[in-house]
């Protein structure tokens, strides 16, 4: 759901232009940061962090149950805590310039996954249709297989002929041959039902293509996400949620929107939701 800014935007922090949902910004082609990897005590959660502002991770790392991060870039944008592993994303096709070599160096350093395009599915976004995702996908991302393992793209919630897990069918079967290990999926609704719903028809639709990992890496209440719900809304969501996901054999790894102020954040300290999510 982060959407990529313009060229002459390049320099500027991604955290500093955050706005609604599905218009935040995005930066990339920053130098490559040293990956500090994770140590043997790291914990084995599937939580993690989506950020713009790497220094902003320590807040949920220091909890003990992050275990990794991404931030809709091949570049981690600062240093990550030691013990939380960062996996990097082609988020588009605006990304394809110096992939190969922020990817063989992150490779070097034991980089472990590779995330796919972000909400190719949305014009707003990725923008792709799933015949060219698959071309690309192929050409960017099937070549690190066997040396990475390869998370598809993650489209959203969304209903369509070519839009959310539609979308996903269409890329799946267009991509036999592209090596995809597991299933990315974001969602943004109302209900800790309607969310479980929905992770059960990604899991399923993994299955159906012998995925054995279906990696939730954006989910959010909208009610969060509009500034509409009171404090304890998305805190009630995520105590209720979370234990499902923990549990769920099938999904390996998920992500809350988003490790910021106003969300998992209240400047730089945990928010009540923030806290939810490391409890």
């Amino acid at each position: 759901m982060v959407s990529f800014k313009s060229l002459a935007a390049l320099a500027l922090l991604a955290s500093s232009a955050l706005a609604a949902p599905h218009g935040h910004a995005h930066t990339t082609l920053h130098k490559l940061e040293p990956v500090k990897r994770a140590s043997n005590t790291t914990t084995s959660s599937k939580r993690g962090a989506a950020y713009n502002d790497a220094s902003l991770v320590e807040a949920l790392a220091s909890s003990g149950t992050i275990s990794w991060a991404y931030d809709w870039n091949m570049y981690t944008m600062g240093d990550l805590p030691s013990n939380v592993e960062f996996v990097p994303m082609l988020w588009g096709t605006k990304m394809f310039t110096g992939w190969f070599a922020a990817i063989q160096t992150l490779l070097n350093s034991g980089n472990n996954y590779i995330l796919g395009f972000n909400e190719p599915d949305m014009a707003s976004q990725a923008a792709m249709s799933s015949s060219d995702a698959a071309k690309y996908y192929k050409n960017y991302i099937s070549t690190f297989a066997g040396k990475s393992k390869l998370v598809s793209p993650a489209v959203t919630n969304g209903e369509g002929d070519d839009v959310g897990l539609n979308w996903m069918r269409n890329f799946l079967n267009s991509c036999t041959d592209c090596d995809v290990d597991a299933l990315a999926v974001h969602w943004y609704g109302d209900s800790a039902d309607d969310f479980k719903a929905f992770v059960e028809k990604a899991t399923a639709l993994a299955d159906e293509f012998g995925l054995s990992e279906t990696w939730v890496t954006e989910f959010a209440l909208n009610s969060d996400l509009s500034g509409s719900a009171d404090a304890s809304t998305s805190a009630d969501f995520l105590s209720e949620v979370l234990p499902w996901l923990d549990e769920h054999d099938k999904v390996s790894r998920y992500a809350y929107f988003m490790c910021s102020d106003g969300h998992l954040l209240s400047g730089n300290s945990l928010s009540v939701s923030g806290k939810a999510y490391v409890s």
